[in-house]
């Protein structure tokens, strides 16, 4: 049900029914797009216009990319020990802002404030804080020959073009921009335009806390005004881009004539696998977690449900008992479980696959919609229960196809073989689950699905050290912990031999 009571105010900021104004913040000054083009910027779930941010172009890209390389050659020469101390500097500074990272996180998402609060806030400072001990015990390689020393140099790649979704607005910002600082990029970074308010934070934070002009710069807009141009410019030396595949390919394409490095976290269609030995009753919330974290608006998700046939009704009965006690509603309440959508065109895509579903032989269990007993001031906002289907073909549209809503396809399977069979039946590899008790059964199964990732009896459970990303459809490279490290850096190796 929908409850609670929206926010009259925004932290630190002007009334709700006020729209704010974004600027750029280019060479530490902010400034409006130079064309004067404006997008609005609405609360998914009131469907308020909140603000309006800049529809940067091409003219906004160049004098960005200016800046970032006018600061290159100072940012350059301090020591990745210096570096790493501007990345707790401004982990302080945000940690500092933490309810207001929430507070804003929330009103321009729609997810829940306590999602907001112990995910988005928490681990956007954990990010600058976890890379600035990477830095600081960072070593370089050396490798000895019988007549020669090889040390291996890690130099700044150049400017960084860093591209951000939606849906972890701050959370993935802050997982790009750290790193790149620590190996001694520029940067020019260009939040998704649905979701600009914490990006606008951060560089606020960045020009509270004194970093060299002209290091950080950051463009609103949308991708084809902003974004095209970004990834084509000549001088940035680095993309990295997480969002949709169809988008990412674009990007791809763009990025590649320029022989820039690339990273790319894209889509994934991922399968939580149920296997005969499940503890229902104990891994039951982590599976739920899976299913509808951030109303299943993360890449990760568990989108597809494989469940062995001997307890596949029992399981089905468990999961929707549990689904139907989840709290949809106002996210400002610290109560609610799932708030909205992103916008009305991503909540009727997400509707046009529930209806696909029917079309396709599906059985809606629950969901299918928005909840019932929306009060006036959420009427106009992006709602949709959380949606269970099943009786689809495993290889049906909506099954294979990602969906990034509050939607779970239910699929029996026999034996390890064929639920390995199914997880693999897309163009995706990014994530996935298995719950068991028998964990070598589980870890075995792990090893044969065609994905980045794979958790056994839990589910985004992350060590910041370890490779993220994901295979086939779902992304190019990996970044994480010294993947990130040497992403952001060019390796060289200086051979010394001696006398």
């Amino acid at each position: 049900m929908i409850g609670g009571n929206i926010p009259t105010h925004l932290p630190e900021r002007e009334v709700m029914s006020d729209v704010v104004e974004l600027s750029n913040f280019i060479a530490g000054q902010w400034q409006p797009p130079q064309c004067q083009h404006w997008i609005e910027n609405f609360s998914p779930a009131t469907g308020e216009h909140i603000a309006n941010i800049p529809c940067s172009s091409s003219e906004d890209i160049d004098l960005a990319v200016e800046a970032a390389l006018d600061a290159a050659e100072q940012w350059s020469q301090f020591s990745i020990n210096e570096r790493a101390d501007w990345l707790e500097k401004i982990a302080d500074e945000l940690e500092q802002r933490t309810d207001e990272i929430a507070q804003l996180e929330s009103l321009d998402t729609g997810k829940p404030i306590t999602l907001a609060r112990n995910v988005d806030a928490a681990r956007s400072v954990a990010n600058f804080r976890f890379f600035a001990n990477q830095g600081r015990e960072f070593e370089s390689e050396i490798f000895e020959m019988s007549d020669a020393t090889n040390r291996v140099l890690y130099k700044p790649v150049g400017v960084a073009g860093l591209i951000t979704p939606w849906n972890l607005p701050l959370y993935l910002l802050s997982w790009k921009v750290a790193p790149a600082l620590l190996m001694g990029n520029t940067i020019v970074a260009k939040p998704s335009e649905m979701t600009p308010m914490t990006a606008s934070l951060l560089a606020e934070v960045i020009e509270d806390v004194g970093l060299p002009r002209g290091v950080f710069n950051l463009v609103h807009g949308n991708g084809l005004d902003a974004g095209a141009p970004l990834t084509a410019h000549p001088d940035i030396n680095l993309i990295s881009f997480t969002g949709g595949t169809a988008t990412g390919r674009e990007v791809a394409k763009s990025a590649s004539s320029g022989f820039k490095k690339l990273s790319l976290e894209l889509g994934g269609k991922n399968a939580t696998i149920i296997r005969e030995d499940v503890d229902i009753e104990s891994m039951m919330p982590g599976i739920v977690r899976a299913s509808f974290l951030n109303q299943g608006q993360v890449c990760l998700c568990g989108s597809r449900i494989l469940i062995h046939e001997s307890i596949y009704d029992v399981f089905v009965e468990a999961f929707l008992n549990a689904v139907n006690d989840m709290i949809v509603g106002d996210p400002a309440d610290d109560e609610t479980e799932l708030g909205a959508l992103i916008s009305a065109a991503h909540r009727d895509k997400v509707m046009s696959y529930i209806d696909l579903a029917e079309e396709e032989g599906g059985d809606i269990l629950c969901g299918g919609g928005p909840p019932v007993g929306i009060p006036d001031a959420f009427a106009n906002g992006f709602w949709i229960s959380p949606t269970v289907i099943d009786g689809l073909t495993p290889d049906s549209r909506c099954a294979t196809e990602e969906i990034f809503g509050p939607v779970v396809t239910l699929h029996p399977f026999s034996d390890d073989g064929e639920a390995i069979e199914i997880a693999n039946m897309t163009d995706y590899g990014l994530a996935g689950s298995i719950w068991t008790q028998d964990v070598d059964a589980g870890s075995r199964m792990a090893e044969q699905i065609e994905s980045g990732m794979v958790w056994v009896n839990c589910w985004l459970h992350r060590d910041l050290r370890v490779p993220f990303g994901g295979v086939k459809h779902s992304g190019v490279g990996r970044e994480g912990g010294r993947w990130s490290l040497s992403f952001f850096s060019e390796a060289v190796n200086i051979c010394v031999k001696r006398e």
